[in-house]
């Protein structure tokens, strides 16, 4: 066996000889079945009685999907820690796959990983292929020429050894839910079998030369090919790229000479007229090219390359005089706005689950992910450059992957000489299946710290070998830098936790300037459809009743964030002390969309400002089990008042209020919308007494916001009154529709009292009046528009507001429908006034009806 050095694959390849995915795995505890690789490793050993699972799974994932747990029942209350023994997990397991292959005269075998958590041994017939010193960290990916030990007939085993993440390399969830049970040992990610001929061929990677303005656009196909023979061959790199009725000019073929068992990167070159551009949702089209690649040698097919889509798209950072980031795409300042994604728990792939996860970003307005230390499967890259969705990936904080002298906020083994290799692999890999994609924006090659010197420059070099075209950035944080990167131009400063919606209009901290790497305000409670599947009846009282105690649900037992007081103080002053649960998850609801709206409104009113608001990456986007906080939309895909705060105050085109000296904003996100807008102020009671009203002209140009008019009458406010914007264009075509609730006065921060995860408030603001208003009559009715949407109208009939009115697609059984997209929801209605919603949902979700409650309407 030898180890192709500096080769990182990944996706499985079409070869003209074979290649194939190891389809699924026989699972087993070293425990059970013992520990003598070379026996167990042999063709025809029996192991029919271990567990059957698919490629890609964790060992916990097996057990899962084999039957020995169960999902449903091991998520509810606190069943997985307590009726799950840990202890099998301490001890090695086994993956056994058997396979034939069909050997042709001069062809060569390969073994393809692609990580596996957290080091593993590697045996094939009865050979050691690998130890646990090389296929280490769970992004090593590596290709083993196993020529010399294959044969007709097969047999594969990896022993993937216990994680530790204080001394592996691995994808921790640190205090955002319990760890799970095996701490993501396993095969998480493909391994496939490949054969070729003389020649060997790395994945295909794409260069292009384009810069905003260009037409022409000259692309250069690479890949690393490796003689495999013991003398010289002269061989033929050809390629091919296709799409959008391109014909790249002259041909893309290059003859080269390769020593004996030498490894070189051949390319070869076109020249693309007239170019198709890729570019953010929001901001146009995502055309997608092929490319293909092959290496013959004397005419016959050697190896062929992966097709590989790629975009044209340029992305550009600099900092500015602030010390922070900014992203341009295409030559356009493009402000962030997004969330920080979370993988399964038990590192399951689920390509259905995220792409609706994917929709749901695209439909809150928001344009980008961000992956810390979760690089996924390549089937999310794809999905990401299908629809325009950005992505931030990078490694992780708070366990070895920032094992460094200079940080004191781990206590992780220090890297030795095998954790820089393990590094470097880690990077080859990731690089390697990242490099094509449109959709990456950037590369964070540290979280909450920088990495040292050593394996910057490790990094680097990868990144340099690979053809790396996009931002690096050597953290997510301001604390430090490597000289060779420079600042990060990224602030971590929180908050974590509860802050009222002013907080985002201050100068401090994690407020609406610079950019904040993950930040939010703690928010996002399932409405009770959801937190019935994993809440117990006490759980449930908990909730409600007991704000220090310590929930499951939340964080881990150690973290700041295990109970929910900070929340629960901000909704019993600011709402009112709840009378039961229903009580309670309305309030939450009012809370979290206020929350989400304020932070993502003063972003976007911030980003032409002195010193500008450029990115915020909200904390989180979603949860990697069902969990009570830190998601824009819950575990089982249902958007609750989260969702639509940021929805409502990222729209493209939008009119905001400024929660700090009272003015309203006027925001346009888009590249191409410009022209007359008309701006409807008006301020009202809550029973219904119009306090002030003021209609605003003003011109909008693209991708700016600024102030067009102080909101008139605020200083009439008695209790709370409501404010409504309304935007439209000079047709009268309505654009944005923005209803809040305020207080007299706002609530008072102590930012000299701040924490890292928090800023306490002084002095309340008082809605509690809500809690007093006349009840709104409101009709409701659902017209079906096709099998897959329906129209809401709404009127409201009374002549009081109608607050905050809630929407649930429910099926034939009442359960609620997931995953859907409302046009709005968790809507205001002034007195008399009607509206029209749209809801699209799955096909197979059968006869649906909605439910509507609220602040002050009935049921």
């Amino acid at each position: 066996m030898k180890l192709l050095s500096g080769i990182a694959l990944f996706a499985p390849l079409v070869s003209a000889l074979q290649n194939s995915v190891i389809p699924g795995w026989d699972l087993q505890s070293t425990t059970k079945a013992g520990d003598d690789l070379v026996k167990l490793s042999a063709p025809g050993y029996d192991s029919s009685s271990w567990y059957s699972i698919s490629a890609r799974s964790t060992v916990f994932a097996g057990l899962l999907e084999a039957g020995v747990y169960d999902t449903e029942q091991l998520f509810y209350s606190k069943n997985l820690q307590t009726t799950v023994d840990y202890l099998p997990y301490y001890s090695p397991w086994l993956y056994r796959s058997e396979f034939t292959l069909k050997s042709e005269q001069g062809s060569h075998f390969f073994l393809q990983t692609h990580g596996i958590t957290s080091k593993a041994d590697i045996y094939l017939n009865g050979h050691k292929v690998a130890d646990k010193r090389l296929q280490a960290g769970t992004y090593g990916g590596h290709t083993y020429d196993i020529s010399d030990i294959a044969g007709d007939s097969n047999a594969l085993l990896i022993q993937a050894y216990p994680t530790d993440y204080d001394k592996n390399f691995a994808q921790g969830f640190v205090d955002w839910n319990p760890y799970p049970p095996d701490n993501g040992t396993g095969v998480w990610r493909d391994v496939n079998v490949k054969q070729t001929g003389s020649l060997f061929m790395g994945r295909l990677r794409v260069v292009h030369d384009y810069k905003p303005g260009v037409s022409n656009v000259r692309v250069t196909l690479k890949a690393d090919v490796t003689n495999l023979e013991d003398a010289e061959v002269s061989g033929a790199l050809e390629g091919a790229i296709d799409g959008h009725g391109c014909k790249p000019s002259g041909g893309m073929k290059q003859n080269f000479k390769l020593g004996r068992k030498e490894t070189r990167t051949i390319s070869t070159s076109a020249t693309i007229k007239d170019a198709k551009i890729w570019w953010p949702h929001a901001w146009g089209d995502q055309p997608l090219y092929t490319a293909n690649a092959a290496v013959h040698v004397h005419g016959a097919l050697s190896d062929q390359a992966d097709q590989v889509d790629f975009g044209i798209r340029h992305v550009s950072k600099e900092v500015n005089s602030h010390n922070d980031t900014i992203f341009f795409v295409n030559g356009h300042p493009f402000q962030v706005l997004g969330g920080g994604y979370a993988s399964d728990m038990f590192l399951r792939w689920d390509e259905k689950k995220f792409e609706a996860q994917a929709r749901y970003v695209l439909d809150m307005g928001l344009n980008t992910i961000r992956l810390e230390g979760k690089e996924e499967q390549p089937e999310l890259y794809a999905i990401a450059d299908r629809i325009g969705l950005m992505v931030m990936a990078g490694w992780e904080c708070c366990d070895k992957w920032e094992a460094w002298k200079y940080n004191d906020q781990v206590t992780a083994t220090l890297w030795n000489d095998n954790d820089y290799s393990t590094a470097d692999y880690s990077m080859r890999n990731e690089a390697t299946m990242l490099q094509t994609h449109p959709s990456v924006l950037a590369f964070l090659v540290g979280s909450d710290f920088w990495p040292d010197d050593r394996a910057t420059a490790i990094y680097l070099d990868a990144l340099d070998d690979l053809d790396w075209q996009n931002p690096i950035i050597c953290s997510a944080a301001k604390r430090g830098y490597p000289e060779s990167l420079g600042p990060s131009g990224l602030k971590m400063d929180g908050p974590y936790d509860w802050v009222p919606p002013n907080y985002w209009y201050g100068d401090q901290l994690g407020a609406a300037f610079g950019f904040g790497s993950e930040l939010g305000s703690g928010v996002g409670t399932p409405e009770m459809g959801s937190l019935t599947k994993f809440l117990s009846g006490d759980d449930l009282n908990d909730l409600w009743t007991k704000p220090r105690k310590g929930l499951y649900h939340m964080s881990t037992n150690v973290s700041a964030f295990f109970d929910r007081h900070i929340y629960d103080k901000g909704l019993f002053e600011r709402y009112g002390e709840p009378k039961s649960l229903e009580d309670y998850l309305l309030k939450a609801q009012i809370m979290d969309y206020e929350a989400t709206r304020a932070e993502f409104e003063g972003y976007s009113a911030k980003w032409n400002a002195d010193h500008p608001a450029t990115g915020a990456i909200y904390w989180m986007l979603n949860n990697a089990w069902p969990s009570l906080h830190w998601n824009l939309f819950d575990y089982y895909l249902h958007p609750a008042g989260a969702y639509f705060g940021t929805k409502v105050g990222s729209r493209i085109e939008h009119v905001a209020y400024g929660y700090d000296e009272g003015n309203v904003y006027l925001i346009n996100h888009s590249l191409d919308k410009k022209g007359s807008r008309k701006i409807e102020i008006e301020l009202m009671d809550t029973d219904g007494e119009v306090l002030a009203s003021k209609a605003v002209s003003a011109k909008t140009e693209p991708n700016t916001s600024k102030v067009v008019s102080p909101v008139p009458g605020l200083e009439k406010i008695k209790d709370v009154a409501f404010l409504r914007l309304l935007l439209s264009n000079a047709d009268g075509e309505a654009l944005s529709r923005n209803v809040y609730w305020l207080a007299t006065k706002n609530d008072k921060l102590n930012w000299d009292k701040s924490s890292w995860f928090s800023t306490p408030v002084s002095e309340w603001a008082d809605l509690t009046a809500l809690d007093d208003m006349k009840t709104a009559s409101v009709s409701a009715a659902v017209k079906s528009t096709s099998s897959t949407s329906s129209t809401v109208s709404l009127h409201n009939t009374a002549d009081v507001p109608a607050f905050f009115i809630r929407l649930n697609l429910v099926d034939g059984k009442g359960d609620d429908v997931n995953p859907v997209l409302w046009t709005d929801n968790y809507v205001t209605l002034w007195p008399k006034e009607k509206l029209e919603l749209e809801v699209t949902y799955p096909a197979d979700a059968g006869a649906v009806s909605v439910k509507m409650s609220g602040g002050n309407v009935g049921k």
